[in-house]
């Protein structure tokens, strides 16, 4: 029995072992051809393996085959698993079959399918191919035995938790289905919901409205902020968190939900004698931007009266890009002189958005970053031909909470010498994760590049540090979309002042 070592591609079957959905940061993905690197190095042969009591449990048979021919697609994306043995190496395709043993418990049954799942993608994508120095083959085994001993689909789950732990990899991880939901809002940039961010009251612990979302359903109804919610249809609050409330709140377009308000009066605290309003809403999609956008007047060093346009970007999900352009091309019509690019608290996101971004403040062949692949080779990604959208001069604001995709887009423009940077070192998030959709809704996030600056920076662990240090009295919370043409609150702030100043020396 050999062991095959060849180029090409791998699909296994049946369907329910492949993944629906994959994208680099929530990006989908086109079908791709996944590169075969070799047979796991089994001892022997997983079932003559198995442990004395795996005799009691059925076994699974997954059938996989290998193509050789590089051009071959997978039809399922990104989906990866596993080969054991080949019988010839001369044939174009060839089939294997993983065997292990099954769990009798349905549940924990079908969380083992997911844990070979995941464990064959990031066998074939995990940016360590020494898989933290240790056997990655193995862990399947060890982990495959432990599961046989979990009652529940929880337990199971927190196995493969276990198993990608020891990669000693934090943002290689497995999400399940309501957590995946909630990522995929975040990056879509859309919900089918009735328009409200919630959040805890920091000393009652009552779950308050933040801000309805502008021109949503809420919003119309009447909804505002600092509103607590007490009950949703016929269920009451109580003790419960963010998230389950906001699950509550989300639905398919054209459904109703009954809310129960409780409104302060005279712009009190809310108390147990405030009056409760009902509301019936009907959900609608709504669009979710991460730009908000406003002009700015101050009086430069010179005496001159000068207008910054302001453009506070909070995440980079899939309408970023849009949002902003469309912001920028609105402030350029207003006539500003400057502009202040505010990535504080800005965690990420699609990584193609924070290129996409980047691209409308550079002109030509620039490079915006360098990715290192699992086999250590740098490559860099440059801008083809660009035009940027303005050439007016930029500061852009960071912190410790920039992250990710805004360090990618504050190195582009730093290191290119579009941008000058105010603020605090940035986060340190050097790596980029792929995003995969598992059979049974959850998703597995795992690392597949790390990326350096435009000129070489290491950014992981590390950061961006800023040109000019600035501590602000106080960040502005993200407020919802909109062109304004001044906003008191930014005059207020440390570092948009900083930020002026610089731009009054160019």
């Amino acid at each position: 029995m050999g062991v095959l070592v060849a180029a090409g591609s791998l699909r296994c079957i049946p369907a329910l072992l492949r993944s629906r959905h994959s994208s680099i940061v929530g990006l989908a993905l086109p079908s791709v051809s996944l590169p075969y690197r070799h047979a796991p190095s089994w001892p022997a042969p997983l079932v003559t393996m198995a442990k004395s009591n795996w005799a009691h449990h059925a076994y699974h048979h997954v059938q996989c085959t290998i193509d050789k021919t590089p051009a071959v697609m997978l039809a399922s994306g990104a989906a990866a698993l596993v080969l054991i043995h080949s019988s010839s190496a001369s044939a174009v395709s060839e089939t294997f079959t993983i065997t292990f043993p099954g769990s009798q418990i349905g549940e924990v049954n079908a969380v083992q399918k997911t844990l070979v799942e995941a464990w064959g993608i990031v066998r074939e994508t995990y940016v360590d191919p020494t898989f933290n120095d240790q056997d990655w083959d193995l862990k399947l085994q060890e982990a495959l035995g432990e599961t046989l001993s979990a009652k529940t689909s929880e337990a199971a789950y927190a196995k493969i938790r276990s198993m990608l732990a020891t990669l000693g990899d934090p943002f290689t991880r497995i999400v399940n289905p309501q957590e995946y939901a909630s990522f995929r809002i975040n990056n879509d940039g859309a919900l089918e919901g009735v328009g409200l961010l919630i959040g805890s009251d920091r000393d009652s612990g009552r779950l308050v409205v933040l801000s309805p979302i502008e021109g949503g359903p809420a919003q119309r109804a009447g909804i505002v902020t600092g509103d607590e919610l007490v009950q949703i249809d016929d269920v009451k609050l109580v003790g419960m968190n963010n998230e389950e409330v906001a699950t509550r709140l989300r639905g398919r377009a054209g459904t109703l939900v009954t809310l129960k308000v409780r409104r302060a009066g005279n712009g009190s605290a809310i108390s147990t004698a405030s009056e409760i309003t009902q509301f019936t809403l009907k959900r609608e999609t709504i669009l979710l931007s991460p730009v908000y956008s406003a002009v700015i007047h101050h009086v430069a060093l010179n005496g001159q009266e000068m207008k910054t346009g302001y453009v506070r970007l909070s995440s980079f999900s899939q309408n970023a890009a849009v949002d902003m352009e469309k912001a920028v091309s609105e402030l350029e019509e207003s006539g500003v002189d400057s502009y202040i690019l505010d990535l504080r608290n800005n965690p990420g996101g699609l990584v193609k958005a924070g290129l996409d971004v980047a691209q409308m403040w550079l002109d030509g062949n620039e490079t915006l970053v360098n990715t290192i692949d699992r086999n250590g080779f740098t490559q860099p990604i440059n801008l083809v031909n660009g035009h940027a959208l303005t050439h007016d001069p930029l500061v852009v604001l960071v912190n410790e909470g920039s992250a990710s995709a805004s360090e990618i887009l504050a190195g582009a423009l730093h290191d290119n010498g579009r941008a000058v940077l105010v603020g605090t070192n940035t986060f340190g998030k050097g790596k980029i994760q792929s995003v995969t959709e598992l059979q049974d809704g959850s998703a597995l996030f795992v690392t597949v590049a790390k990326y350096l600056s435009p000129a070489l920076h290491q950014i992981d662990h590390i950061g961006i540090a800023p040109d000019v240090k600035c501590l602000p009295d106080e960040v502005l919370p993200i407020s919802s979309s909109g062109v304004g043409t001044s906003v008191d609150p930014l005059d207020s702030d440390s570092c948009i002042l900083t930020a002026e100043h610089q731009l009054d020396l160019h």
